[in-house]
């Protein structure tokens, strides 16, 4: 009677080569997701050697409580007017000509009691420990937003296109070296036009 022959045999020699190049495969391949995080200006830690004299008319507070109600400059707003306000400020041009803060772009009221120039303008942001995180970053992106919706009306006064779309395009990658270069002034000359200066304040415990 003919004995019958053993199971076949698997050559697992090589599966740990495999695993190896599945893994540098996945590591290569697999895209991770990288939080860009909010550019803004936080308090120093200890206070300057010497002291910086801003004034009070170039500082646009606005203050957060925990129900999520707005103060801007000890006013109560909605969050819908948060926007309009702080382009008002930013954009007033209220130092007189001839200053050497006279902003000959600016087209805001010229209020002698509000900011100089845009290169003045401050805004301050106090939330409370207790605010909502959907209502800080919606109020975030109101302030932002009134910075780009000046940017975009110089940028297309000076180049006939939005300072966003300007921005996005010398920020992409995959942007040709030579366009990026002329990019890099008019981006540069209208961030000048108006700075973005956005300070946190230190958040309020009540």
């Amino acid at each position: 009677m003919p004995r019958r022959a053993g199971a076949p045999e698997v050559n697992a020699g090589s599966m740990a080569d495999i695993a190896f190049l599945l893994l540098i495969f996945f590591l290569v391949t697999t895209t991770i997701e990288t939080d860009a995080g909010l550019d803004r200006m936080l308090p120093p830690i200890e206070p300057p050697e010497t002291d910086v004299i801003i004034k009070q008319k170039n500082i646009f507070q606005v203050n957060i409580n925990k129900n999520g109600q707005l103060l801007a400059d000890d006013e109560l707003v909605n969050l819908k007017d948060l926007r309009t306000k702080a382009m008002a400020f930013l954009d007033n041009g209220g130092a007189p000509s001839g200053s050497p803060d006279y902003c000959s772009y600016c087209k805001g009221k010229r209020d002698a009691s509000s900011s100089d120039s845009p290169a003045k303008a401050i805004i301050s942001l106090k939330n409370d420990r207790e605010t909502k995180y959907a209502t800080y970053i919606t109020v975030q992106n109101e302030l932002v937003g009134a910075y780009n919706e000046l940017r975009n009306r110089e940028a297309k006064r000076l180049y006939g296109r939005d300072f966003t779309d300007m921005e996005a395009e010398y920020l992409n990658p995959e942007t040709a070296a030579s366009a990026k270069e002329d990019l890099k002034e008019k981006v540069k000359r209208i961030q000048e036009l108006f700075p973005q200066k956005l300070s946190e304040a230190e958040t309020s415990t009540n």
